[in-house]
């Protein structure tokens, strides 16, 4: 289960914070699927290699993500080596992308949420990075403001960079895929 993180609606739909809502979307689009409704979110359900792989965009809002992460796992009986989620990170430079096995929640509200409601800090995470330009004090208007034109132009590539590390971390693992592509 691949869960890209962001909030629901239209006035969030071209923000930093719904980077993990835009990658699921470009993989989505570039399979010819499309979301459907479903209790806490939207999903799609990809194949790749012989793999299935359950798309989620959860419609708790960031903060109450666990809320649909937790449902979906056990309704999919999906065991947490096999989740994937996908955030926005302010430490890293716009369009870095990084892998991670596990790891603190980072100030993320997101992964807080994901963190307490499963109960661990165990479940791999795909970091986009959306960089740190904003004063003191302006985080969250930073994060839940749109891209700039710099940003808005290199995301077609990014996007594509992104939908390749989530294809490769299907198919060839976890290890393989951050050797390929934390470097990148």
């Amino acid at each position: 289960m691949i869960v890209g993180l962001g909030n629901p609606g239209e006035k969030y739909e071209n923000t930093r914070h719904n980077i993990g809502f835009k990658v699921l979307d470009a993989l989505a689009g570039a399979s010819n699927s499309v979301f459907e409704p479903v209790k806490h979110g939207e999903m799609c359900v990809l194949k790749h290699k012989g793999r299935i792989l359950k798309l989620l965009k959860p419609s708790t809002f960031m903060n109450l993500s666990g809320k649909a992460v937790a449902y979906w796992m056990q309704q999919e009986k999906i065991n947490l080596e096999h989740l994937m989620i996908i955030t926005d990170d302010i430490a890293l430079p716009f369009g870095t992308i990084r892998l991670k096995k596990k790891g603190s929640d980072g100030g993320h509200n997101g992964l807080k949420h994901i963190q307490a409601t499963l109960g661990t800090t165990k479940y791999h995470r795909f970091r986009f990075g959306v960089g740190d330009e904003f004063s003191k004090g302006r985080q969250i208007e930073y994060v839940l403001g749109e891209w700039n034109s710099q940003e808005s132009n290199a995301m077609d590539e990014r996007l594509k960079r992104s939908q390749e590390l989530v294809l490769n971390y299907c198919s060839i693992g976890i290890d393989r895929t951050m050797n390929f592509f934390n470097n990148t």
